[in-house]
């Protein structure tokens, strides 16, 4: 990603933000009803982040190098960002910096260490598996093999959830709740963008992505970001049915730039007697 990508994601990033703040959200007023612009003036975000309008001006044009943290603290008050969206600013604010020395991060994971691969195994009634930041499956175990079967079934050399969503049918079928699903994964997907503006894979995911998904095209330019740690996720399978999971998304102690999944459900609802269906049919000769 050039320096020019990176301004125009800060422009963009903070054009977006501003846009869905109303005055009156900011504590402002709002004198007469016909604003020209929609959400907050730009001399109006700087009046709440504590920085002069030039100042403000050339942080939207793209411009955060030298921007101290107590500026990009403000910037994110005045603009009510969340944990994540802050997170991406300071990201944005860092690939933004001059350049002193190489400051290349290592390649994202595309396998994990043996013990991870036990510890996986060690969970043979619960769906669990192991995803980089760009969403290449690296490591499952049975179950979740079986649960995601779907997904694993495409074309593609190395499995990866975020193309799935978007340029698999199924992908419609098998997630219930669809529309949440892919604005959650091009949300995250732009988190990691953030951070690894480099990621030569992940540059490539993201063309061939917005190249032949206009749903992916939409999601990606609404620069929503997202973190996903918790929460629920109902799917449809093919062999057991619907699904309602309770998930768990845990970033590995040992390996930072890796995630755990877990999907588990409350004992004696109907999707905990699916997924002992499922791990009988995962343990059956002809799946395992």
């Amino acid at each position: 990603m050039s320096s020019t990508d990176v301004r125009t994601q800060i422009r963009d990033f903070l054009a977006s933000r501003r846009a869905r703040i109303t005055p009156e959200q900011a504590g402002l007023p709002a004198y007469g009803g016909n604003r020209r612009v929609q959400g907050l003036r730009r001399e109006e975000v700087a009046m709440l982040a504590g920085v002069s309008v030039d100042y403000y001006v050339r942080m939207e044009r793209g411009n955060l190098g030298g921007a101290s943290d107590s500026v990009l603290e403000g910037l994110a008050d005045a603009l009510h960002l969340d944990e994540a969206e802050r997170t991406h600013l300071f990201d944005l604010a860092r690939q933004s910096a001059p350049v002193t020395r190489s400051r290349r991060s290592p390649a994202p994971h595309t396998k994990v260490r043996p013990v991870i691969q036990q510890v996986l195994d060690a969970m043979p009634d619960t769906p669990a598996w192991v995803r980089n930041g760009r969403h290449d499956i690296i490591a499952m175990n049975q179950m979740a093999r079986a649960l995601y079967s779907p997904v694993l079934s495409g074309a593609r050399q190395r499995a990866n959830t975020t193309w799935f969503v978007f340029m698999d049918p199924a992908a419609e079928d098998f997630f219930v709740d669809y529309d949440r699903i892919a604005a959650d994964a091009a949300a995250m997907l732009r988190l990691e963008a953030g951070r690894r503006p480099n990621d030569k894979a992940l540059i490539e995911l993201v063309g061939e992505l917005s190249t032949h998904s206009e749903l992916f095209r939409q999601r990606w330019a609404a620069h929503n970001v997202k973190f996903h740690r918790s929460g629920t996720k109902r799917l449809r399978h093919p062999v057991v049915g619907q699904l309602d999971l309770d998930f768990e998304s845990m970033e590995l102690a040992s390996e930072p730039d890796l995630r755990l999944n877990i999907y588990t459900s409350a004992v004696g609802t109907p999707t905990a007697d699916a997924l002992k269906m499922l791990a009988s049919w995962a343990a059956s000769p002809a799946n395992a």
